[in-house]
Parts: C-alpha cells; sequence; structure tokens
C-alpha cells in the first residue's frame, strides 16, 4: 500500500534546539511525531569532563584536503531577510597532496551547538563540539595527479549545518572525487562567516508556504553554487573577501561530470535541482519525502528524471520509505526514465544518513541518552554497519554514474552490507 509522507513532516529539526530561536515544541521528526524531548545528564556515573567523539577515517586512498568559500549573489534579493543579497558558505573537499586535519565545525557554530540541546537529545555543557577533528587538511595544495576530478554537491536536512554530511564528503573524495557540501543561510542553524559573523535561523512559521519557499530558495543556491564553481573552474576566485585559494584547487574540479546527494530535504533539492538544472548528470535522495504537507507533489515527483537516480530510505516512523510505501516516491520512480535504484534500511531512523549515525552512539558512552530517544533519531541498526554501507552505496552509484565503472553491489543484495534491502 502506499501511503503519503508530506514533506512538512520531514525533519526540520535543526542541530540545536533553544540557541537559534527555534522552538523545541515546534520541531518535528521525519514521521510528523514531535521531537524528542531534551536528554538530562546522568545524576551519577557520568565521567568528568566533555564528552568527544571521532569520525570514521575514510577508506581510500586520497589524502583529503578542505577550504571554505563566502560567496554572494548579488543579483538575487535574500528570502528570508529583506534587503539582503544572498549569501551562503560552503567547503570545498578536494583531493590533497598531504593528509592532515581540521575542526569539524567553526568557533561560532560549535559554541552555539555547546549552548543549546543538539538534535534534542545531548544537553547543553556536554561534548567538546570545537575540539571535533576532521581528516582533511584545511586549505593544503589541491593534488594535480590524475587531473580533474568529478564534482558531487552535498546538501543537508532543513535546519541542520553542512557538517553533518563530512563522513560522505570525506570518502568520496578519498575515492576520487571532490565534493561541495553547502549551507542554507537563516534556515541552517547555526552558520559562521568570515569575521566570526553567526546567523540562526530566521523563518517564519507558516507551512507549507514555508517548506515549498524552503526548496525553492535551495534549488537556486546549487545553481549560484554551480555557477561560482565554473567560476573557480575558470581561473576566478569566487570568495566574497578573496581570501586565498588552496594552490591549485581550480583545476580539480570537472564540472562536465556533476552530481548532488542530500539529506531530507536536501534530498528533495537534489532531485528538484536535476530537474531543473541538466548541469546535474545524476543524484541521491536519503529519505526525503518528495510531498508537501497539503498534499502537493514536489514537482519532480510528478515529472520524473531521465539521468540516474537513487533513493535511500529508512523506516521513520515505523514503515520503511520505499517507492512502494511512499506515494511521491511512486510518482518518482514511475515517472523517472534514467537508472534508477531504490535502498532501504527497515533498521534505520532518518539521521542515520548523516554523520549522527556515528556520532551519537560514541556520545552515548559518556552521556546519559535514553535508549528511545536514540533510536528515535538512529535506529537500531549496527552503526558500524550503517556507515559502511551508506560510503560503499554512495561511492558506488557515482562510480557508476559519473564515471562509468560497473559496481556489482548495485545489483542486488550483498553479504557485506546485510541491512541493506533492494526494492524493486
Amino acid at each position: 500500500m502506499i501511503s503519503a509522507r508530506p514533506l512538512a513532516a520531514l525533519a526540520v529539526l535543526p542541530l540545536v534546539l533553544a540557541a537559534c530561536g527555534t522552538e523545541a515544541s515546534a520541531a518535528r521528526t521525519s514521521a510528523g511525531a514531535p521531537a524528542p524531548a531534551p536528554a538530562t545528564p546522568a545524576a551519577s556515573g557520568r565521567p568528568s569532563g566533555l564528552a568527544s567523539f571521532t569520525l570514521p577515517r575514510p577508506t581510500g586512498p586520497q589524502a583529503v584536503g578542505t577550504t571554505e568559500l563566502h560567496l554572494v549573489d548579488h543579483a538575487r534579493r535574500d528570502p528570508w531577510v529583506p534587503g539582503r543579497a544572498r549569501e551562503l558558505m560552503v567547503s570545498v573537499w578536494y583531493p590533497a597532496a598531504r593528509s592532515g586535519t581540521s575542526p569539524y565545525l567553526r568557533p561560532g557554530v560549535a559554541k552555539t551547538i555547546a549552548e543549546g540541546t543538539a538534535l534534542g537529545v545531548v544537553p547543553p555543557g556536554t561534548v567538546d563540539w570545537a575540539g571535533a577533528r576532521t581528516h582533511a587538511a584545511a586549505s593544503a595544495p589541491a593534488d594535480p595527479r590524475r587531473g580533474a576530478r568529478p564534482v558531487v554537491l552535498y546538501s543537508p536536512g532543513f535546519g541542520l549545518p553542512r557538517a553533518l554530511g563530512t563522513t560522505i564528503a570525506e570518502e568520496l573524495v578519498s575515492r576520487g572525487y571532490v565534493v561541495v557540501t553547502m549551507d542554507h543561510t537563516y534556515e541552517t542553524a547555526p552558520v559562521e562567516f568570515p569575521g566570526g559573523r553567526v546567523e540562526n535561523q530566521r523563518l517564519p512559521e507558516q507551512e507549507p508556504e514555508r517548506i515549498k519557499k524552503a526548496i525553492e530558495t535551495r534549488v537556486r543556491d546549487t545553481r549560484f553554487v554551480l555557477d561560482r564553481l565554473a567560476a573557480l573552474r575558470g581561473g576566478r576566485n569566487p570568495d566574497a573577501e578573496g581570501r586565498a585559494l588552496p594552490r591549485g584547487l581550480g583545476r580539480t574540479l570537472d564540472l562536465s561530470r556533476a552530481g548532488i546527494v542530500g539529506h531530507s530535504a536536501g534530498g528533495i533539492q537534489a532531485a528538484e535541482a536535476m530537474r531543473v538544472d541538466r548541469r546535474l548528470d545524476a543524484g541521491i535522495d536519503m529519505d526525503g519525502t518528495l510531498e508537501y504537507s497539503d498534499g502537493t507533489l514536489v514537482p519532480v515527483a510528478a515529472t520524473g528524471l531521465d539521468r540516474p537516480f537513487m533513493l535511500m530510505g529508512a523506516a521513520t516512523g515505523g514503515t520503511p520509505q520505499t517507492h512502494r510505501t511512499s506515494r511521491s516516491w511512486g510518482s518518482l520512480w514511475e515517472h523517472s526514465t534514467g537508472w534508477k535504484r531504490d535502498l532501504n534500511v527497515p533498521a534505520a531512523m532518518h539521521y542515520s544518513y548523516t554523520d549522527a549515525q556515528t556520532v551519537l552512539p560514541e556520545l552515548d558512552e559518556r552521556i546519559d541518552i535514553p535508549a528511545e530517544r536514540r533510536a528515535e533519531l538512529i535506529g537500531t541498526v549496527d552503526p558500524g554497519r550503517m556507515t559502511a554501507a551508506v560510503r560503499a552505496y554512495v561511492t558506488a552509484f557515482f562510480d557508476r554514474a559519473l564515471l562509468g565503472r560497473q559496481r556489482p553491489i548495485l545489483d542486488g543484495p550483498s553479504p557485506r552490507h546485510p541491512d541493506v534491502r533492494f526494492i524493486s
């Protein structure tokens, strides 16, 4: 039976509650249920000091570099804050000539998150967010070997920062790609700009107009980022402050082979951006429902796509989201003529497709996160297996779609990834 799963019921839970001007009581998980109530530290038995976490190391042979760009679209007014030009922060993850580490979060973002209740379950003042590190060398020279690489854009869920896609970004770069992760200013909470300016959410309360406007804005952001990447490839510096770029960065971009992957609202953005911009050759929607709360399908669900696209679902709310259970996914599937796959992990939940799948279990060893609240976010799937599966299938998809490499893992169930179901 196909059931409706409205876009307004997607995870609109920002990474931080309480510190970002977002009402926790109004937040919803992807099943439309109230967001988990904030967890409280254990009365006793919790180790002293702040809890920390370590992201999984990428498995490919390529060293990873990272740098930020501040992009300003002077031709577009910001849709959320009148009188301002639209401005974005993006991170470029690229093949680097040397290895290293860099901060997982910018200082202002880390401070804001530390003062709030992260994902509704991590109490304020319990985690060393500022001390978390990536596996990417900051501003390292680009690796010129093997020439330009295919480019993959990444967009997070509604209200979430781009940092939650770091594990996917680093893995893809280690396997031969350039990845660009993007924030969506005044929807994402929070975004830090050069000089330490931090901008939080500034969204109206009404729906579905707010969600429709957010998706439209995200699609325009995507197209603008592609424009600025083309300028970078052409030898120009698109950074608004003209900050120095890593040596050789522009030459690593092969924009003739471009894909996009997103979680939740970022997944809807991936599909809809492909509908309107043929520069995008392939895309992945990670558990993003293609339907607004008024029952209207996001346009791409009604038209389908003629290029490779993959659906990756969880079982948020108890029902696996597949093209057989979701009206909007079913419509996209029916109308799409390009290569397609529908994968589902029944033991996963909405945030299993983000860094939360790794971070929460590790923090749970130091912080008393109630089991049922943890399960509402990342399910009961084995964390290590889930992370390995997401990395493997995302990489295999783009290898096939952008590089023309056959990947048997996409042909059917694999004993190496027993949690993943192929939906036909």
